[in-house]
Order: structure tokens, then sequence, then C-alpha cells
């Protein structure tokens, strides 16, 4: 049986998806021209423009389309993706023109399907980057200079300390910018809209299908549990940490906990108190802060609140001390959602866009800014299937760092990183 909406995380997110679409388990042998495998963006966006293109999809989820980040991320819609300045570092000159060519692509699309598939997902404009230390706005404002000087003055604001106070309802920080062309949304919705899109453009989507093997080369193929996939190219699609057997995923990334709080829904006049402009938000730290306001006016505010990558036992009470910290006017909110998942750290923060084997993609490793660029890769591999690959041969160049003895000493590597930035972040 096929498993629904109902299934996801008890998150602010799933108690309000708005498309309870439930589809079946695969079962036997089927064809098609590409197989995806996982049901979050990446898989998603992949199948959606692929069936655009003409192209026969089928698409594997091992639990419910939107179960991953996807479905459970703070909403932010942010500008760029991770990892430019090693993007830049590692191919000059092709390498900035990349990184300023695709800023905005993921935006494009998400709001090009939104329009064109009528997709409710409570799309909102505006995003804000906080100085969190006085050092943090230095290279903030450098940041914003630069952007102004590439030609991008006309949608960004840069704030200083002593304009914050009308911009947020909090006094801990030391001023910002705002990227009027980010945002933010309900991320699980916007994940269901378009994979109701995609089988209505007739790709085939299994939930409860979990890949067991797959195959690249001449004669691709990928074998559930309880069935097969014969294709003529096979994408991995989104950050599964499950290698399928393909060294060249070996050590490639961690898998950390990223944690979110919803309250109840605040008053109007609390609401237009501490975020008048209704913006997403999120801090300059490198272990940080980000939050919104959802569409009925709850506080979401989330981050990594431990440094060790196990779940704490009470995430409410984990996250909530900071919220209050910044927000003391909603010290009294009842917390009505908790919730956590992983999300997939890559070394350099640069996105995994590869070709493992020929016909055998793999797209994954967004290190928490995965809205927008799991679309861009999506549209990057999805080029490449049908010859264009420019963009796919500059990402395919990256080098990426592997930690070695990943298996066994990952997660307690992991934890001295973070340990290591939370302490830089205090300086």
């Amino acid at each position: 049986m096929a498993v629904t909406a109902q299934d996801h995380t008890k998150s602010y997110y799933a108690a309000t998806a708005n498309d309870r679409t439930s589809y079946p388990a695969l079962e036997g042998t089927v064809r098609a021209d590409v197989c995806i495998i996982g049901g979050g963006f990446s898989g998603v966006a992949t199948a959606l423009t692929m069936a655009e293109r003409g192209r026969s999809v089928v698409l594997l989820e091992a639990n419910c389309i939107g179960w991953g980040a996807s479905g459970r991320n703070g909403g932010q819609m942010i500008g760029g993706i991770s990892g430019e300045a090693a993007i830049e570092r590692q191919l000059g000159k092709a390498g900035a023109k990349l990184v300023r060519d695709i800023r905005y692509r993921g935006h494009e699309i998400i709001e090009g399907r939104i329009a064109k598939y009528g997709i409710a997902c409570d799309l909102k404009h505006g995003w804000m980057e906080v100085a969190a230390r006085p050092r943090h706005m230095m290279a903030i404002r450098a940041h914003f200079e630069e952007r102004v000087a590439e030609g991008e003055g006309q949608h960004l604001e840069l704030v200083e300390p002593q304009d914050l106070p009308s911009i947020l309802g909090t006094s801990v920080y030391y001023g910002g910018f705002i990227d009027r062309r980010s945002g933010h949304l309900h991320g699980l919705n916007l994940c269901l809209g378009e994979a109701r899109a995609a089988a209505s453009l007739g790709v085939r989507i299994f939930e409860d299908s979990r890949v067991v093997a797959l195959e690249g080369g001449a004669k691709p193929w990928v074998r559930t549990e309880r069935g097969r996939v014969e294709a003529g190219t096979v994408v991995i699609g989104g950050e599964i940490f499950d290698r399928f057997g393909q060294s060249r995923l070996k050590g490639l990334m961690l898998p950390t906990g990223s944690y979110i709080i919803a309250t109840e829904p605040l008053s109007e006049a609390i609401a237009a108190a501490i975020n008048p402009q209704d913006l997403a938000v999120c801090d300059s730290n490198v272990v940080l802060d980000y939050y919104r306001l959802s569409a009925d006016r709850r506080m979401l505010f989330g981050g990594r609140c431990n440094y060790s990558n196990r779940d704490p036992k009470d995430i409410g009470a984990s996250i909530r001390p900071r919220m209050v910290s910044i927000f003391p006017q909603i010290k009294d909110a009842k917390i009505d959602f908790a919730w956590g998942g992983r999300i997939a750290i890559v070394m350099n923060r640069v996105p995994v866009i590869e070709r493992l084997a020929p016909n055998l993609y793999v797209l994954q490793g967004y290190s928490g800014h995965g809205v927008n660029a799991t679309h861009i890769a999506a549209e990057i591999v999805s080029d490449a299937i049908c010859g264009v690959t420019e963009k796919f041969d500059l990402f395919d160049r990256i080098r990426h760092t592997r930690l070695p003895l990943s298996d066994w000493f990952g997660n307690q590597m992991l934890a001295l990183g973070m340990l290591y930035y939370r302490l830089r972040d205090l300086l």
C-alpha cells in the first residue's frame, strides 16, 4: 500500500499539505527513457523538466513525495548556491560567470511553475541576511557592494545597524542586507505540486519503492524491492545517503541534523512588531539561525541545535531559547510543531552534479541551500541528458574533498567541525 502525506514527519508542513495524492509502489518491470531516484526537489524537478521535453520518465521514491529535506526545510528561497567561492577559485573567470548566470535561475523555474501549473505554496518575496557580529557586517557590506557593481543593485538593499529596528523587532544584530528577488515558501506544497504537474504530463511516480541496486552503462537499470526499471538514463536525485555501490560517492557527504519549531499563530500586532516586512531571515554565522513567518503568521524558527549529530531529546526545548533570545515578544507563544531532518554537507559546499558512469548522473549535496539550487541542478542535468553540456561540464570539473574513513568516523569529525565553527562564530 502506498504511503501518503500523513506519513510525513509531524511538521507544520505536513499538517498544512494541500495535496493528499498517493502513488502506487512499483511492481514488476517497466521501461522509460529516464529513471529518477528520489522524490524530493531534485528528483521531482528533473522529472518535470524531462517530461516537459517529451521524455518518458519513471520516478522512484522510497517513502513518499517530499518526505526528506524538501518537505521539512525552512522554506527559504535564497539566490545563488552554496560554495560559490570554491567554484570561482577552481574555475576562475568561467566559474565567476557560472555563478552569476545561475544565481536566480532556480527562482525563475519555481515562479514559472507556480504560475503555469497553479501551485499554491505561499510564495512571498523578501529575504535578509543579518550580521551576528560587527565583523560580519563588514563582509556583508563588501558582498553588497560587489553585487551592486555586477548590476544587481535594483533588488538589493543594505541595512545599516541604526536602520535595523524598522526592519526587525530585535536588537541583537549589527545590520544586514535584503534581497527582494529571494523569498520564502511552503516547500512541501511546492514539491507536491510539481509532482502533480509531472504526473499530469505522464511521469509514472512510484512511492514506497526503495531502490536496492542500479547500473549505468549501455543498458541502465534500477531494481527496487518488488520491481525493476529499464531506462536509457538513470539519475540519482537529491540528498540520498545510500551510495548504491558507487565508489565516487564515498566520503563525499556527511549528514547533519537541522531542526525547526513552529509556534501557534501570532496576532497581527505581534507579527507586525517582529517582522513587519514578512522577510525570511538567516544570520551570518556558520552554525546559523534561520526563521520566517508562515502564511498563517506562525514563527518558523530553525537551526542546528547540537554539535554531536545526535537528535535532541526535545527539539522544542533546544530551539526555543534561541528564538526567545532574539524575539522576547513571543516568549509566551505555544510551540505547536517541532521536527527535524538530515541535510547533506559537502566539504567545499559545492553541490555534486556529476556523471558517475555512462548514462548515470547524480545531483545532490546542497548544504542547506536546496530550494533554489535543486531546481538549478535539475535543469543542468536535464540539459546534459539532452546533449547540452556547457554548465554540466563546469560542475563536473569541480574537485571535491572526500573524507577518509567517513563510514566509521564521520559523525565524530562532523561534531568536531561544527564545534570549531561554533567557537569561531562566538569570537
